[in-house]
């Protein structure tokens, strides 16, 4: 192209004043520009074919004892969006609801590689192997190790079960096999790159 090709159509500012404000809008247009990108850049998201944010949980994943009659098969679950440094990937469910004075476990794995970005329906089974291979599940409130379903005091109102992704900064967190729930949290707190949830409810 040749340079007449090249500024043809263009004006130059009349006055000094004209420019500056060219200037702004500019600035504007590419601020904008900016947050547009930054606003459509991918986030850590957390789904399940199981059950949907806020909706009650079905019984199959519910606890098998204290009065429940689930079948405590932990859900599907997938996630997608995670930041390109993470080495890692950790799971918990937490109820806040619980009337224990600091709510309630019932899933706690971590150690998850970072190549997976999905949890097998019922891999909540130490006993199967369908979690991913490598990857830690330590004591719920249950008692026991992997996933313990929903199962909140008769009368109570339905309690929310919390399940979040952690994509985390280490192969492997400063915990293992007998590390408590509150342990694997102080850890994550200092290497979580990002998180994500999906809650779901459930009472009885």
């Amino acid at each position: 192209m040749s340079q007449k090709g090249a500024f043809e159509g263009y004006q130059a500012p009349a006055t000094e004043e004209d420019a500056i404000r060219k200037s702004r809008c500019l600035a504007l247009l590419l601020s904008a520009a900016w947050v547009g990108s930054a606003a459509g850049a991918s986030a850590l998201t957390l789904t399940s074919p199981d059950f949907q944010q806020g909706k009650k949980i079905a019984e199959d994943y519910a606890f098998n004892s204290f009065g429940c009659t689930g079948k405590n098969t932990s859900p599907a679950l997938a996630w997608s969006g995670a930041p390109k440094n993470t080495k890692s990937f950790a799971l918990t469910v937490y109820d806040p609801d619980a009337p224990t004075g600091s709510g309630f476990w019932h899933w706690v794995v971590f150690d998850i590689s970072p190549d997976t970005t999905s949890l097998a329906k019922g891999a909540g089974d130490p006993k199967s192997d369908a979690a991913p291979k490598g990857a830690i599940q330590v004591r719920s409130d249950w008692g026991a190790p992997g996933y313990g379903g929903p199962c909140p005091p008769k009368g109570d109102k339905p309690h929310h079960y919390i399940f979040t992704i952690y994509a985390v900064d280490v192969d492997k967190l400063d915990a293992d096999k007998n590390a408590t729930a509150a342990i694997v949290g102080f850890n994550l707190h200092s290497h979580t790159l990002a998180k994500a949830s999906l809650t779901a409810v459930y009472g009885h």
